[in-house]
């Protein structure tokens, strides 16, 4: 075997051709048939491959960018209010061709309640990164949410892989604040439905204007109407037929007991016609994005029944 290694001229010989400006892109597979078709051999490709290696030269050759690494899935579970929300931006059409406003909305995903909104004329880190401050200073939410064993999590700001989402203005303000940052995966479209689904409910309203906006306020005016009646008066499909600002307030619990009391009453006077048992009415207590896989249930190991 010892006579079959390469001498040092060999490897001197093989690093020289590979860091030649016209090798100097292209991985052993190509060089070796380059050298080959030329009547050169020098060594084989796990030869060069080798070499480079030892010489701390055998990592991805040319200007490409490195295979990047799946992104984890982000699984995030809300079980009360301000505890996760969700913010994006979609364009708004004006009467100018080519010009747009942005709107900005930030929705809690557990009661699904608008916690804030702007309309801007450029996407921008610093309107996002007030319009959050804004959010927390309205909730309550501070750095230290509560003390001692009643001490909460900190608040989650879910987004997409935007410049505004991550750009160092917004993630300095969310860390004075003291919001931890989640985004969705690279290409990946239900890792921030509940934004997504209320751009469509905003979209596709009845009322919402079939002709562009003809300026910032009359956008303005527009989206404040909707809010308001999206947070009070929206009984939300997602939340048991509620409004997300019932709900956020914590008086859905009630409300939709006195439904079931409702339901109840209505089955007892006639029973025959209920061949089931009343509707459920009861909130959800966790709202996720991308449900956390269920945990296997332990196994209980059965007594052997095998004669000792």
């Amino acid at each position: 075997l010892v006579g079959h290694r390469l001498s040092e001229e060999e490897r001197q010989r093989i690093l020289l051709t590979c860091n030649q400006p016209e090798y100097a892109s292209l991985p052993p597979g190509q060089i070796v048939p380059a050298l080959a078709d030329q009547g050169l051999y020098i060594g084989s490709e796990s030869s060069f491959y080798r070499v480079l290696h030892q010489a701390g030269q055998c990592h991805r050759r040319g200007r490409a960018r490195l295979p990047q690494e799946p992104r984890s899935v982000p699984r995030l579970v809300a079980d009360r209010p301000n505890a996760l929300w969700s913010w994006d931006i979609t364009y708004l059409p004006t009467t100018v061709r080519g010009v747009w406003l942005y709107l900005y909305l930030v929705v809690d995903v557990w009661s699904r309640k608008v916690v804030a909104w702007d309309v801007a004329e450029r996407e921008d880190a610093k309107i996002a990164a007030d319009l959050v401050s804004r959010a927390c200073l309205r909730e309550r939410i501070s750095r230290h949410r509560g003390f001692g064993r009643q001490q909460r999590p900190p608040l989650i700001l879910h987004a997409d892989n935007g410049n505004a989402m991550r750009a160092a203005t917004l993630e300095a303000r969310l860390e004075e604040l003291g919001v931890l940052r989640s985004f969705s995966r690279p290409r990946v479209s239900n890792d921030n439905p509940y934004s997504e689904s209320l751009f469509r409910t905003i979209k596709f309203r009845p009322d919402y204007p079939n002709r562009p906006f003809a300026n910032k306020n009359e956008a303005c005016e527009w989206v404040s109407a909707f809010v308001d009646w999206y947070n009070h008066r929206h009984r939300h499909s997602g939340i048991k037929f509620v409004t997300p600002h019932q709900r956020h307030s914590g008086i859905a619990t009630a409300i939709c007991q006195q439904r079931a009391d409702v339901y109840e009453k209505a089955r007892q006077t006639h029973p025959r016609r209920w061949s089931q048992s009343t509707r459920c009415w009861r909130q959800p207590e966790e709202v996720w994005i991308n449900k956390p896989p269920e945990e296997p249930e332990p196994t209980l190991a059965l007594p052997s029944t095998k004669a000792a």
